[in-house]
């Protein structure tokens, strides 16, 4: 397939992909121990299982009375069942009485049920007689609003496994354990490279035809949100020389490696070359069937994914989003039972027809609006290099690659920022 520019090697975005998760040699991953509080984001590195039961005792998941189900069976509000009131349970401390039959143990939400309890009738379905005496109103069956001990977990069972991206609650479950260290994967490293004769740093005021560096703050943030660490190595002039070093330099200390800027053709096209002079196998395709992000280069360098990205911004998160993450998941260990494009998007009608070219994937920026008749997803329409696009919009969605656009009224799949 050519593209506008004559290349002959330019194809689509899901092949581009394989060549690199597929061009990237097995590496050991580095394994590090970290306590669960600083856990939040990182892949675990071994299975863990609970060494105790949770929870270690039954306990009542309502406000109620702890009872002998068997005492209020029948009861009804026109003939309620009459128990005893024992001594009162509160929280955190452990029952010394045995319930004895036709008695009642006033009892809070995660309380422990006192022996011979099974059951805990909730106080909507009770009334006070006096100080010593209730009358049930609703029978309970055994088990009924009490959870029992290892109900949760088990001791011995698999509580997170390899290659889960530990989240808040699995922090809790460890916690709630007594588990407060675990073994990760260390996070990977990503090289951000900026170039061009006309970045400037975002704290310089830009003279005429310059401009403060955007993109690499973008790429930092969405690596960072990613669970990685991001290394923003400068701006480089757009000399063979200098992006050389940096690019050099980059391959001894990171996983991945991200140049911004320098992959379009002109007479500063040197990135592609840098990357081949630098080592095996190399640039692996350079140009893809995607709008915005068509001058994208993909290569490896001694093992070390790189990616050359467009200088436009709208590019920049496209191109983040559908080649960079992925690698860096397929590097981190992470096991996935839904890949995350597939998760957090939204359906929603197109509010106006959006035109395409046929022979490319296109992503189109968009705002969601909740109407009487539903969501809708209206375009935002700019051009890429704009970056209050990516501000004002909340997804984007995707023509794809066989198609001359979308109708009005049609449904798309948002794919949440």
């Amino acid at each position: 397939m050519k593209d506008m520019l004559g290349r002959d090697n330019v194809i689509s975005a899901s092949a581009a992909l394989r060549l690199v998760i597929n061009g990237i040699p097995e590496k050991t991953l580095r394994e590090t121990r970290t306590a669960i509080g600083d856990a939040l984001g990182l892949i675990c590195s071994r299975d863990i299982f609970s060494a105790e039961a949770l929870p270690p005792f039954a306990r009542s998941t309502v406000d109620g009375y702890a009872v002998r189900a068997a005492d209020t069976f029948g009861a009804t509000e026109t003939m309620p069942a009459y128990l005893d009131l024992s001594k009162e349970i509160f929280m955190g401390e452990e029952p010394d009485i045995t319930l004895e039959k036709a008695r009642a143990c006033a009892i809070p939400t995660g309380g422990m049920l006192p022996s011979a309890a099974d059951a805990v009738v909730m106080f909507e379905h009770v009334q006070r007689v006096d100080e010593k005496m209730i009358e049930v109103l609703k029978p309970v069956v055994p088990g009924e609003n009490v959870v029992q001990p290892g109900e949760d977990v088990r001791a011995g069972d698999l509580l997170i496994h390899k290659g889960r991206r530990i989240r808040p609650q699995d922090i809790g479950a460890c916690a709630g354990l007594g588990i407060t260290e675990i073994a990760v994967y260390e996070r990977l490293r990503v090289s951000i490279i900026s170039t061009g004769d006309e970045i400037v740093p975002a704290d310089e005021i830009p003279g005429n035809g310059r401009v403060r560096d955007i993109n690499s703050y973008v790429i930092a943030g969405m690596i960072t949100e990613a669970g990685h660490a991001p290394l923003r190595k400068g701006i480089f002039k757009d000399e063979y020389d200098g992006i050389r070093s940096a690019i050099g330099s980059a391959v001894t200390d990171s996983d991945l490696i991200v140049v911004s800027g320098g992959t379009s053709v002109g007479t500063k096209d040197m990135i592609a070359k840098i990357i081949n002079d630098l080592g095996s196998p190399g640039v692996l395709f350079h140009g893809v069937s995607l709008k915005p992000g068509k001058p994208l280069i993909g290569g490896i360098i001694h093992g070390v994914p790189i990616f050359g990205l467009p200088g436009h911004p709208a590019a920049v998160s496209v191109c983040c989003e559908i080649f960079i993450l992925p690698v860096l998941n397929a590097l981190s260990g992470l096991i996935e039972k839904i890949p995350a494009h597939q998760r957090g998007i939204v359906k929603a009608r197109l509010a106006r027809n959006v035109s395409s070219v046929q022979g490319r994937e296109e992503h189109i920026r968009a705002t969601l609006e909740e109407r009487p008749d539903g969501v809708w997803a209206v375009p935002v329409l700019g051009k890429s290099g704009l970056i209050t696009t990516l501000v004002k919009a909340d997804g984007t969605f995707v023509i794809p690659v066989n198609i001359n656009g979308i109708e009005k009224g049609e449904y798309v799949d948002v794919r949440l920022f």
